[in-house]
């Protein structure tokens, strides 16, 4: 999903508590799982848990992202 993409309430994420929960169709658009175990992530257990594996060992949840300076 491009940065420059407007986020719409309701379709992409709602409020709950104070929070934002992000929707499947969210995820979908951005393209992969980031590990943080969402209450919509479309995504297959096995992918969920390797992104988990992936965000503990401190590598970016997307394989082909690049790792961050300092991370």
């Amino acid at each position: 999903m491009s940065k420059k993409t407007e986020l719409q309430e309701g379709l992409d994420y709602y409020l709950e508590n104070g929070l934002y929960v992000f929707t499947e169709r969210y995820h979908l658009r951005r393209g992969y799982c980031c590990g943080s175990r969402c209450r919509h992530c479309p995504y297959p257990k096995e992918v969920q848990a390797e992104a988990i594996r992936r965000r503990l060992a401190g590598l970016p949840p997307d394989p082909a992202a690049p790792r961050r300076a300092g991370g």
